[in-house]
């Protein structure tokens, strides 16, 4: 596959070869990153020869001597001509194109102290004695040496903290397998994963990386699936279980059959869902890029302002004075720190929560989480475990609680319902002997029938056994209603026409939930509940968690509903939902969460994807919307501080108070430490 470059700050900026960004003029970057960039190491080289050439040339600036006059001449040129190169380069780019950059500045300022020095050393006699300090005029090699060293070193440090700050796809790639151990005629053949083929057999042995995503065919282990989840604790997987390729086995070896390859798999859909969000804007970036248009062109009619008023009402020599102002403005205007401010962040922080299991799809959706009032979330699988758990088995006098669950797991083990699975697991947890059924019936919304040792069972609802004339309902069914007021589920188990118990299931709520409620309402956030389950099930764990709102037996349209008369209520709303029944509310809401277990999450049906299904999640989610938006207004800040007092200090207003004019070199160095100081900020978010 083809690289492609894009513009950090600028990233519509796209093409399939290395360069310069034809707006700002940085060099262009591989999408994902890639290991050090080669103009990592063409600056690299450049700034230590200019450094060595660079010492001498200060030097020569203490001794007035033609000697060291030309020496100084001699020294800078290759500083100038070879090491400032890039910045000519880029400079010359941006007045053919007219996008004015930083690097504009760099170029008249590196450039204008180099041809004033040359000309004031070769033809000392066009200059008046104006300009003349002891009978010579002073030169500025010194200044256009040490400017392109520092600028370099700047160069450097910002490269270096840009490669660092896509390090999570990086780290993303590693934990792809490399190779495959493929099953075939009963021998096992190790092959490149990229010939890995859906429906492949494929063995993975302890300590291995799971090759591709597939579902357990033989054999049972532990996964270690914190690449995914975030969360440290291995998962118990067995027969029938899905697995992400990625993973780790820690335990026991399994046979699995490979159902996503190549770009179909989840790690590589998380991979283009970061790097696609790393490259989006946020809409505080609109900020910086409309001040970043007018601020080169106004910082060049600052310096020639500085220029004018030094050399009217400037001491003696007044030239001289006007030029090192107007050389200081030029150089310590340098806009790319507001540039870098919000990529910078986002970069990192979207990074971060693709480690943790959070995939936000870009910056308009993370700064969009900062408005939202409430949370519409759906209770099973998100507030609940969404497997239901047997919670009481009740048998009449003829039959204990373990007969019971043996003769209803027997028969159960033949249907494919969530709530016969769970039945059926109850049984195998308590290591009970089940009897294969002799017949078997389902009955739609009523339950499940059939012969289990010669004798007819039936398994539903009251109302299906009450249609059916089975005896002795009504001595227990005082009992199964105080199961049902709690929200439980009460299958009535019936042996040969008569009532001999029933078996009463739930679906958990899950024990980060409460956890999560109480941080989400700390926030400030509302948080209500749409379901299609029951009004019963649906009140009891409303009240349980202490939600703001409830509604039971919701339909996927009546949830979209929902969101949209909070909207037309002026509230900013979030949906979670599991990103393909609830899609209508996800795409309708402000924030649309997808929650999500294993290959089955939604990355793309909303604007952040959860990859566990877990409440906590969301938390996590606003937090890391929080700090992002926090580091990209500090950066902000510290940028325009910068130049809102560099500009002025630069062009000398604080001259006629404290006698203070700065130094083009000390204004190098400014410039390329506020774009340092950005990075360094943003990598904080790594933390």
């Amino acid at each position: 596959m083809e690289a492609i470059y894009t513009c950090p700050m600028h990233p519509q900026i796209r093409q399939d070869h290395p360069g310069d960004c034809p707006i700002c003029g940085m060099a262009l970057e591989p999408v994902g990153g890639g290991g050090e960039s080669p103009e990592l190491k063409s600056m690299s080289l450049k700034f230590w020869v200019c450094v060595v050439l660079t010492i001498p040339v200060m030097a020569f600036q203490m001794w007035p001597d033609a000697f060291y006059r030309f020496g100084q001449l001699v020294l800078t040129t290759p500083v100038v001509f070879w090491g400032a190169y890039p910045f000519f380069e880029k400079g010359i780019k941006s007045f053919k194109s007219m996008n004015l950059n930083m690097f504009s500045l760099i170029a008249i300022g590196i450039g204008a102290a180099y041809l004033f020095s040359v000309i004031a050393l070769l033809f000392p006699g066009l200059f008046p004695e104006a300009f003349k300090e002891n009978g010579q005029v002073p030169l500025y090699f010194e200044s256009a040496a040490v400017i392109t060293t520092l600028v370099l070193l700047g160069q450097v440090l910002e490269l270096k903290g840009r490669e660092k700050t896509s390090g999570a796809i990086q780290k993303l790639l590693k934990r792809s397998a490399k190779t495959a151990n493929k099953i075939e005629n009963g021998e096992e053949k190790e092959i490149p994963i990229e010939e890995v083929q859906k429906g492949d057999l494929l063995k993975v042995r302890p300590g291995e990386k799971v090759p591709v995503d597939g579902e357990i065919t033989e054999g049972q282990s532990e996964l270690d699936e914190s690449m995914m989840t975030g969360e440290p604790v291995p998962v118990e997987k067995s027969k029938g279980d899905k697995v992400v390729g990625g993973t780790i086995n820690t335990t026991g070896s399994f046979v699995m059959k490979a159902t996503k390859v190549g770009k179909e798999t989840l790690l590589a859909r998380i991979i283009q869902s970061v790097e696609s969000a790393q490259q989006s804007k946020a809409p505080i970036q609109k900020v910086a890029d409309t001040v970043s248009s007018y601020f080169v062109p106004a910082v060049i009619g600052v310096a020639i302002l500085a220029f004018i008023g030094w050399s009217f009402f400037g001491p003696s020599p007044a030239i001289s004075y006007a030029f090192i102002s107007a050389l200081s403005v030029l150089i310590i205007a340098c806009p790319c720190a507001l540039g870098l401010a919000t990529p910078m962040s986002l970069t990192v922080g979207m990074g971060k929560g693709a480690e943790n299991g959070i995939l936000i799809k870009n910056g308009e959706a993370l700064e969009g989480m900062e408005g939202i009032e409430i949370i519409a979330v759906d209770k099973t699988g998100t507030l609940t475990e969404g497997k239901p758990k047997v919670q009481k088995v009740y048998g009449t006098t003829s039959h204990d609680e373990d007969k019971l669950l043996a003769l209803a797991a027997s028969l159960e083990q033949e249907s494919e319902h969530p709530l016969a699975k769970s039945i059926v697991k109850a049984a195998k947890e308590k290591e009970l002997s089940l009897d294969k059924p002799e017949s078997f019936k389902s009955i739609p919304g009523g339950g499940v029938e059939g012969k289990v040792k010669g004798n007819a069972v039936l398994i539903g609802k009251k109302e299906l056994l009450k249609e059916r004339d089975i005896r002795g309902i009504a001595s227990i069914e005082k009992l199964a209603e105080e199961f049902e007021a709690r929200g439980e589920t009460v299958l009535f188990v019936a042996e040969s026409e008569e009532v001999i118990g029933f078996v009463a299931l739930s679906d958990p709520i899950k024990k980060t939930t409460p956890q999560a409620i109480k941080k989400l309402h700390e926030r400030g956030l509302k948080i209500v509940m749409l379901t299609g389950d029951s009004e019963q099930a649906a009140k009891n764990v409303a009240e349980t968690l202490n939600l703001d709102g409830y509604q039971a037996r919701v339909t996927p349209d009546k949830k979209q509903d929902f969101v949209n008369r909070q909207k037309e209520k002026g509230h900013k709303i979030a949906m979670a939902g599991d990103g393909v029944n609830d899609a209508p509310a996800l795409a309708a809401a402000d924030i649309g969460i997808a929650m999500g277990e294993g290959t089955d999450v939604a990355i793309e049906s909303a604007d952040v994807a959860l990859l566990k299904g877990d409440l906590m999640g969301i938390s996590k989610a606003f937090s890391l919307s929080d700090k992002v938006m926090r580091n990209i207004r500090q950066n902000l800040f510290f940028a325009f501080i910068y130049n809102t007092l560099g500009v002025p200090i630069a062009a000398g207003v604080l001259y006629p108070f404290f006698g203070i004019l700065l130094s083009p070199i000390f204004a190098a160095a400014a410039m390329s430490l506020s774009s340092v100081s950005v990075i360094l900020n943003a990598l904080r978010l790594k933390k």
